[in-house]
């Protein structure tokens, strides 16, 4: 380092990506050294720029820069990856073969022939502590597997066709002490059994709708009933391999845009904002990545099932996965929240005889739920060339692959676990403050005027879409028999009956 400039000069992966000419996601943490001063950290959104004093620079070899990145970036397989296909083995052996104990110099080795599949020059270690390669502190980790060869437990949290990283926020790790299950059993403990069983059905359908309509999609019934009996399904068995996965996206489509493969088409998410104008928000990964990234989504799936990760980890890693991977045609927004329910069923988190609508508050928070999905597409965007011609269809030109191989998922993770959150406090709590005041309500109308259950369900109904009153011209073709005083009576009911709940669409 040039110790004459003032200038600061960037180490670690920042180093790296700049002489290598990388072409990666950016790391949530970026390192420079200045020739002088102290250390100085600031924080942009969700990552963080450090400088270091002079004493910390690392020297100008590749090997010195992998190392103070492992030691002050943090684990980056993205990153690693791609240095691995630009530098030649026999310089990253030469330098792991300078101090093979090392405790980094064993992690650059394991992660050099984890990611490329290939065997450096180097005996193996014979000797000394196994060590993890993430550390348990910083990252959510599995038991993991002994390899014997760099004396490394490999314990990520997929293999090398997938293999997502969640960093231990401060934020995860208060969320992690919170005892969702606990928390659900204990705000619905005051309501009455019978009450709950009714609550179930209706948070099928809640979940249901809202699924559909964050897409802006309007189901017909029959495809309504089939996503509400694939969410019961959801309880009972796991989804998470090709065959389920296909059948799922059969039951939720229109029957002309059913698939019997992953797509064979390169599609994007985008929107038309003029004629043959598209504003691209994603690209998904190329048909030919397909078969690979799945099949490591499904290997991670069961590695995280042998583990004790939390649920809210694994489900956010499996289900934001699958919807970057995107590999159908149509239904891949409605499936990757369904996987969500089938983790949270399969881990047990949620209680028996009940379920979260996340979609729920998911459709109510729709910036943390795009912030959620932009914080990988945003930046993959930029990496991506591509063209688009008169109809819509794109080309990616270039190699794109291995950037949906290693995401860090930390941001999804957040994001999911307050939608869990929100759902438990406030969308389960007004499902059954709405049947509660539906109760009462029903209960007091038939103390006014004896009507069969159909007309008095009818009559709620229509106050609930007119704001606590009936519409004359629905009093006239629906209820002409109710005199004057009948009904200020039942509306003076049902606005009473009503008058602490919050009602939504979901419930009408």
């Amino acid at each position: 380092m040039d110790s004459s400039s003032g200038h600061s000069q960037r180490a670690g992966y920042a180093f790296l990506i700049e002489q290598y000419g990388l072409r990666v996601l950016p790391n949530w943490h970026r390192s420079s050294v200045r020739a002088t001063g102290g250390l100085r950290a600031a924080v942009h959104g969700d990552r963080v720029e450090s400088v270091y004093p002079p004493s910390y620079w690392p020297g100008d070899g590749l090997g010195n820069h992998l190392e103070f990145a492992l030691k002050y970036d943090g684990v980056n397989p993205g990153i690693l990856a791609a240095l691995f296909e630009q530098v030649p083995g026999s310089e990253v052996a030469a330098w792991i073969a300078s101090k093979p104990q090392g405790k980094y110099a064993r992690r650059i080795w394991f992660l050099y022939e984890f990611l490329t599949d290939a065997r450096l020059p180097l005996p193996d270690l014979t000797s000394g502590n196994y060590i993890p390669v993430l550390e348990s502190e910083l990252y959510y980790t599995v038991p993991g597997r002994r390899v014997a060869r760099q004396r490394i437990i490999d314990n990520q949290l997929g293999g090398r066709q997938f293999c997502p990283l969640v960093r231990r926020t401060a934020k995860l790790k208060a969320m992690e002490d919170i005892d969702l299950r606990g928390r659900c059993e204990d705000v619905v403990a005051p309501y009455r059994t019978d009450l709950l069983r009714r609550a179930l059905s209706y948070l099928y359908t809640k979940e249901t709708k809202s699924s559909f309509e964050i897409e802006q999609v309007k189901p017909s019934a029959s495809r309504t009933e089939k996503f509400i009996g694939l969410l019961e399904l959801a309880e009972h068995q796991d989804f998470c391999d090709k065959a389920h996965l296909i059948d799922v996206q059969n039951r939720i489509v229109d029957p002309r845009f059913q698939d019997t493969d992953y797509r064979k088409n390169q599609n994007y998410v985008g929107q038309s904002i003029s004629y043959q104008k598209q504003l691209v928000h994603y690209i998904c990964p190329s048909p030919t990545d397909l078969p690979t990234l799945m099949d490591g989504l499904f290997a991670a799936h069961r590695i995280m099932l042998d583990g004790s990760l939390p649920s809210v980890i694994h489900a956010a890693v499996v289900s934001y996965g699958f919807v970057f991977i995107h590999p159908f045609e149509d239904g891949n927004g409605r499936i990757h929240r369904f996987l969500i329910h089938n983790i949270f069923f399969q881990r047990g988190l949620v209680p028996k005889g009940l379920m979260f609508p996340v979609s729920a508050a998911m459709l109510k928070n729709p910036e943390l739920y795009e912030q959620s999905l932009e914080a990988f597409s945003t930046p993959l965007l930029r990496l991506i060339d591509y063209d688009l011609d008169e109809t819509g269809h794109m080309t990616v030109t270039s190699d794109a692959g291995a950037l949906y191989r290693y995401i860090d998922m930390t941001a999804q993770a957040e994001a999911l676990y307050e939608f869990v959150m929100l759902t438990i406090e406030h969308e389960l709590v007004e499902e059954l403050n709405f049947l509660n005041s539906y109760d009462s309500t029903k209960q007091s109308i038939q103390n006014i005027i004896d009507m069969p259950d159909r007309l008095i369900d009818l009559f709620i109904h229509c106050c609930l879409q007119n704001n606590g009153h009936l519409s004359a011209r629905k009093r006239a073709s629906l209820f002409d028999f109710l005199t004057d005083d009948e009904l200020n009576l039942l509306e003076q009911a049902f606005r009473t009956g009503f008058a602490r709940t919050e009602v939504s669409s979901q419930n009408i």
